[in-house]
């Protein structure tokens, strides 16, 4: 049977009422301390240097893939800024193939990995990178007996890791010079 104790219950409303307090409290208290990267105090001095990013040409099918991912992450604008800041990337990539058909022995899957070095330089002090790190991205694909299908997938997968790491490199720089400013 039911039984309804108005003690309990109103010690469950003072819980209650005294938990949001509390959630109430820490979230005004705590609010001071968030900065958005892209916004408030330094968002326009932020955007304007990541649009003052040169990037390097890049080798390979890869390199073009990423050179341009970045080149429209760091300044989707199109205009022209003069460069502040000079970006050289490394970028290496290898195909795996973890899984494969024990009848026909053919794989059945394939890995492409990726992972770009890349180094931000100062236009006027090109001696000793600005900052600098590793980005690192692997994406799946199918592989099937049609070769061009295979071709297809493996270059989708290499396309969608070089917005991956266009990605993690242009919200490290972003950290980074948010961080320096």
């Amino acid at each position: 049977m039911w039984s309804f104790n108005r003690q309990d219950l109103r010690a469950r409303r003072v819980r209650s009422v005294a938990a949001l307090a509390l959630a109430g409290t820490l979230a005004l208290s705590l609010g001071g301390c968030f900065q958005p990267m892209y916004g408030g105090l330094a968002g326009e001095q932020l955007r304007d240097d990541l649009a003052a990013i040169k990037v390097e040409p890049v080798p390979d099918r890869l390199g073009h893939y990423l050179g341009n991912e970045l080149i429209f992450a760091l300044n989707g604008t199109g205009s022209t800024v003069i460069p502040k800041y000079r970006l050289v990337i490394t970028a290496r990539e290898r195909v795996s193939s973890p899984l494969v058909d024990t009848v026909t022995a053919r794989a059945t899957a394939g890995t492409v990995l990726v992972d770009a070095e890349y180094k931000l330089y100062s236009v006027t002090d090109d001696q000793k990178p600005v900052l600098e790190g590793v980005a690192v991205a692997a994406q799946s694909y199918d592989r099937t007996s049609q070769r061009f299908a295979n071709q297809r997938a493996a270059r989708d997968a290499e396309i969608r890791n070089a917005k991956v790491i266009a990605d993690q490199i242009r919200t490290r720089l972003a950290a980074g010079l948010a961080r320096k400013a």
